[in-house]
């Protein structure tokens, strides 16, 4: 087995067991190793660290499989870390009566690169990294002997793929080929997803937890619904109360989604305008026309892919919340959200604050909002936190 050896004083990070090497911190490498081949790293002194997946095209060079030197990387490991993931979400899967959930959270269920989420009767993975690339063959397998589904789909089409040297890739991994539409169960509430066209996996699942908190806040109340894809906030929304919900998405597809998932939700479609157009310029049109609500949901996409992108990114965050908060009526609720990794959340809150200012209006925090339990942040894995989100009451 080839090995990475690093530079002095950098394996501090390793031993608190995170599990990127990054290019920077590698002295040298003993061996020729194969993109996505496993390698053992060690500390200047040959102290042994860890074993992982080599990425020679990408800034972290080395992604962690095991801290464990007597754990070997293979068939029974594959098969222990996925038990592992789903015996996490049992109880949880149970509660909340879901059919559409997270089954394996990357680097946080000890598989850095992979995600699996699980629509009803099929499953939808990305391979995001080489190393999971490499071993997908035998994941789809042992994917396939643990959980009962009709068909395993892939959605390995984003960005991050790249930067491993990696090709996007989507079509059938195994099974029958997936509806063009899945209907899932989430607690109370049921929702259409489009795992071939849908942003991610097809849902962000990641938000469940959240939208339960518009029971109790959105009865009677009139609501903004910005980004609102294929209406996750507004199912809630309505069937807490709401008197009438604008929905506003540039995707048309995706309005017409949130249109069947009315209907799928038994929900009065006349209480729901559905709005096509970019929110920035809605949101400024809605200012200008002195239009008030009593609830907004921020729920836009990612803004910041990279450092270099972060000033652009708070901008555009700025922007939004500014408007946003202008908008509300006192008393009002604004549910803001920021799935930006590099997005921190001690800088999320600087830049609504920063908004609230602008705007004239005391503004309180109410509670801080997180990804749902089915998406874990590992302690040792910090990046794992990606989507912080604020409920704010605006005087």
């Amino acid at each position: 087995m080839a090995f990475v050896i690093l530079k002095p004083k950098r394996d501090p990070s390793l031993l608190r067991r995170h599990p990127w090497v990054f290019s920077g911190a590698m002295a040298k490498i003993r061996g020729k190793p194969d993109p996505g081949e496993t390698v053992d790293v060690v500390s200047p002194r040959g102290t042994w660290l860890g074993r992982g997946a080599y990425s020679p095209r990408s800034q972290i060079r080395v992604r962690i499989w095991t801290f464990n030197e007597d754990e070997a990387v293979d068939e029974a490991f594959f098969r222990n870390r996925l038990e592992r993931a789903l015996a996490s979400r049992r109880d949880l899967v149970r509660r909340q009566h879901l059919t559409g959930y997270r089954v394996v959270n990357a680097e946080s269920d000890g598989l850095p690169g992979v995600i699996v989420d699980r629509y009803d009767d099929y499953l939808v993975c990305q391979f995001l990294a080489v190393g999971a690339e490499t071993w997908k063959d035998l994941i789809v397998a042992q994917l396939k002997a643990l959980i009962p589904v009709e068909g395993i789909f892939e959605r390995s089409d984003s960005p991050v793929r790249d930067k491993e040297g990696l090709a996007r890739r989507t079509g059938i991994l195994a099974g029958k080929e997936p509806p063009e539409t899945i209907a899932f169960q989430e607690g109370t509430h049921r929702f259409w997803v489009d795992v071939r066209q849908g942003h991610k996996t097809g849902f962000y699942l990641d938000q469940r937890e959240n939208r339960l908190e518009l029971y109790g806040l959105a009865d009677g109340a009139e609501v903004l619904n910005c980004f609102s894809f294929s209406g996750g906030f507004s199912v809630a929304a309505l069937k807490a109360g709401a008197r009438h919900v604008t929905n506003v998405d540039m995707s048309a597809a995706a309005l017409e989604l949130s249109r069947r998932n009315l209907t799928l939700n038994d929900l009065d479609p006349g209480r729901v305008e559905h709005v096509e157009a970019d929110v920035f310029k809605k949101l400024r049109y809605y200012r200008d026309a002195a239009r008030r609500f009593d609830l907004i949901v921020l729920d836009p996409p990612k803004f910041a892919d990279s450092r270099a992108q972060l000033s652009r990114a708070s901008r555009g965050y700025k922007d939004i919340n500014l408007l946003a908060i202008k908008l509300l009526r006192a008393g009002g609720y604004l549910f803001t959200f920021s799935c930006s990794g590099l997005m921190e959340p001690e800088l999320f809150q600087k830049i609504v604050a920063d908004a609230a200012l602008d705007a004239g209006r005391d503004t309180q925090i109410v509670k801080r909002l997180n990804q749902a339990a089915d998406h874990p942040t590992a302690l040792n894995f910090p990046e794992g936190h990606y989507l912080k989100g604020l409920l704010c009451r605006v005087g």
